[in-house]
């Protein structure tokens, strides 16, 4: 028999269903020689410090640093997952080939290696590589099975990654914790999460040591226009004055008009954090409600493989981009005028040297049915991201009007769209409230070179504001490029390699910030805690804060991947670096200790209007005394005996008929500390 092993019950039915299984079984499905089992995300995980050594049960320094002489996987400790893995194991034994079909991306690979080892599989593995879940992907996927030795490095690189964070995370955090946290709360430290947060108290410190300070413009209104001195900013009033005193004496002069045609590009597709940046903007969803929007889009077929970090596609796509407009059947308004001609082919969409394991999230063809609200706005931008793709550019004039008044110089410029292109697959969309305030919008009357007239003359006085604090939106654009403000795309794509955090997986990060109690929202704005200014002013070490060089360590995660650098060398660094940030931590002798602040109460019901419950993920080390979450009535029904309802106690979901028996458990680290009875309904609903 043929062993598929899928990442979740949800994608083994659809697999099954295309490879012609159709008999359920006791945790797989058979059929037409294949046996198609599932995963429920991870099963396995890297075993916790008290499994490596009794001597570091207990929280203690002279235990720091804990560095295993060889890292082990361990089951995770939950019933339903070890009966599956039973199944697995069994299986595994008697297959003849086992096909990996994890998700395609460094995560998935991780996740099916260590149950596949905990399995002890020998048999040959090949792998299963696709980008959408509908039947025509997976059939291509089945017809071009990949060698599992193909994907070696991907995995070195994952399982590099997860190694890196355990020996920093549970050391740093044990550090910090013993030495400054009180014995109040754990003091959670992360390879990603501290360097995010030191980007937001950053912020915020720039925010509270601002001074404004004033400046003067002159401008000068002539025929309803306004023209700004060429001299730019005045700093001293008195300077400003004299240039207004001579600009009132005479006319206003035009000396120049000069008018240049040119092009604007249809917005790139989306990857991953763009789509989050612009459902933040647009919807105000945080990035963990984008990211599981898209991967229910994902799973209901209608769009393709969410956790990526490119915005091309491979060439070749484009034979089947005709076929992906047809199936946009509530967009055949805007679709007609592609279909009726050849589909254009461009280097801005098309580009196989920016495209690594999957492309740009686009849509699949298959109509979209059955969506809600929500999926069907997060679904409208990337259809219309896709048509726009194809449609002509938006051609424009740039008209530069230059005036005189005495030796005084003046300039306005105004945009006209000639032919809107591609804008009108979005309409008359709202601009974003967040961008700044331009005068180069407005069509300028008809100037003629030479005439003159009166005008009236201003010197405004304005301040200097100002930085503004971060919003989920920018957040995830300064994690993208290691906190430096990049707007040109080009630009971006560049300092992606040194990003933070992978696509995938920053949204949690985030929302690790908000459960640690490290940040909070005022509307859409983010800000540090007492707790969380106070632990980055308490981290000396760079490394441990600095996007910039934090952003280093994930270049070599990437370089790994390609087979350019060693795990063992990046390995080894960090363990240095976690000896190093021991003995600093070690060598303070002052008495500090940082503010444990209370998580704040419930927001006002105004403000939670835009947003859903969070879920923050549970982290693999949790304080020594963790408070259970306070139960909620109307409790889902167990799935297991029936009888019993779900209840939340200091480490997983279960059963109230545990007492009778009843084995049902869903841990926190897996499944996240947080979800409502409505998302934990769905989560069962999918096992």
């Amino acid at each position: 028999m043929k062993v598929c092993i899928a990442e979740k019950p949800s994608v083994a039915r659809e697999i099954a269903e295309v490879l012609g299984a159709t008999k359920r079984m006791n945790g797989y499905i058979e059929g037409n020689g294949y046996q198609v089992t599932w995963t429920f995300g991870h099963l396995c995980t890297l075993k916790e410090p008290h499994e490596y050594t009794d001597d570091w049960k207990r929280w203690s320094l002279g235990a720091l640093p804990m560095i295993p002489p060889r890292f082990g996987i361990k089951l995770i400790s939950n019933p339903t997952y070890e009966q599956q893995f039973k199944v697995i194991e069994s299986l595994m034994q008697n297959a003849e080939m086992v096909i990996n079909c994890g998700d395609a991306g460094q995560e998935g690979e991780l996740i099916q290696r260590w149950v596949m080892q905990k399995a002890g599989c020998k048999c040959p593995v090949y792998r299963l590589w696709i980008s959408s879940l509908t039947e025509e992907a997976i059939r291509e996927g089945f017809q071009h099975l990949k060698e599992q030795t193909e994907f070696a490095r991907l995995y070195e690189a994952g399982l590099s990654r997860a190694i890196g964070d355990w020996l920093l995370g549970m050391n740093a955090t044990r550090l910090y914790t013993i030495r400054y946290g009180q014995n109040r709360q754990v003091l959670s430290i992360g390879r990603v999460q501290t360097p995010t947060l030191a980007l937001i108290v950053n912020r915020q410190a720039e925010i509270d040591n601002f001074k404004p300070e004033p400046y003067w413009e002159l401008k000068t209104v002539y025929r309803n226009t306004t023209f700004s001195a060429t001299k730019g900013k005045f700093t001293k009033k008195e300077e400003g004055e004299a240039f207004l005193e001579i600009v009132q004496q005479e006319d206003f002069t035009v000396t120049d008009i000069s008018e240049k045609k040119g092009k604007e590009y249809a917005p790139r597709l989306f990857d991953l954090t763009s789509l989050q940046v612009e459902c933040n903007k647009k919807f105000a969803f945080t990035a963990d409600d984008t990211l599981k929007l898209i991967q229910s889009l994902y799973e209901k077929k209608v769009t393709t493989y969410p956790r990526v970090d490119t915005t091309f596609l491979s060439d070749d796509i484009y034979p089947k981009v005709p076929n992906t407009l047809k199936g946009l059947v509530d967009y055949t308004e805007l679709t007609a005028s592609l279909l009726n001609a050849k589909i254009p082919k461009s280097k801005k969409v098309f580009d196989n040297s920016k495209v690594t394991d999957h492309h740009a999230i686009i849509p699949t063809g298959v109509p979209a049915r059955n969506l809600t609200e929500n999926e069907r706005k997060v679904y409208d931008l990337v259809a219309r991201r896709f048509i726009a793709a194809f449609y002509p550019d938006c051609e424009i004039s740039t008209t530069t009007v230059l005036g005189k008044v005495g030796k005084v110089d003046f300039k306005v410029t105004g945009k006209q769209i000639l032919k809107p292109g591609w804008r009108v697959v979005f309409g008359a969309e709202q601009k974003d409230p967040d961008a700044e305030p331009t005068e180069e919008e407005g069509v300028l009357p008809d100037f003629t070179k030479g005439e003159t007239g009166p005008h009236k003359p201003l010197l405004k006085e304005t301040w200097t504001t100002p930085p503004k604090p971060y919003t989920e939106a920018t957040l995830l654009r300064a994690m993208e490029t290691a906190g430096k403000l990049v707007d040109n795309d080009d630009l971006r794509d560049a300092l992606k390699e040194n990003g933070i955090g992978r696509p995938s997986t920053r949204a949690a990060i985030i929302e690790t910030l908000f459960k640690r109690n490290y940040i909070r929202k005022e509307r859409k704005n983010l800000f540090p805690t007492a707790t969380g200014k106070e632990l980055i002013g308490t981290i000396h070490e760079e490394l441990l804060k600095s996007a910039e060089l934090t952003g280093l360590w994930e270049k070599k995660l990437r370089q790994i991947e390609r087979g350019t650098y060693e795990a063992k060398t990046f390995l080894d660094e960090l363990k240095q670096m976690v000896h190093q940030v021991v003995i600093n931590v070690l060598s303070d002798q002052s008495t500090r200790t940082i503010t444990i602040e209370d998580a704040a109460k419930e927001a006002p019901k105004e403000e939670k209007k835009e947003k859903k419950p969070r879920k923050p993920r549970a982290k693999k080390e949790e304080a020594p005394k963790e408070k259970a979450v306070p139960q909620q009535p109307a409790k889902p029904v167990c799935p297991i005996c029936k009888k019993g309802n779900i209840l939340r106690g200091k480490t997983a979901y279960g059963c109230s008929e545990y007492k009778n028996g009843c084995t049902f458990r869903l841990d926190y680290a897996t499944y996240g500390e947080g979800l409502s009875d409505e998302e934990l309904a769905k989560v069962i609903g999918k096992l």
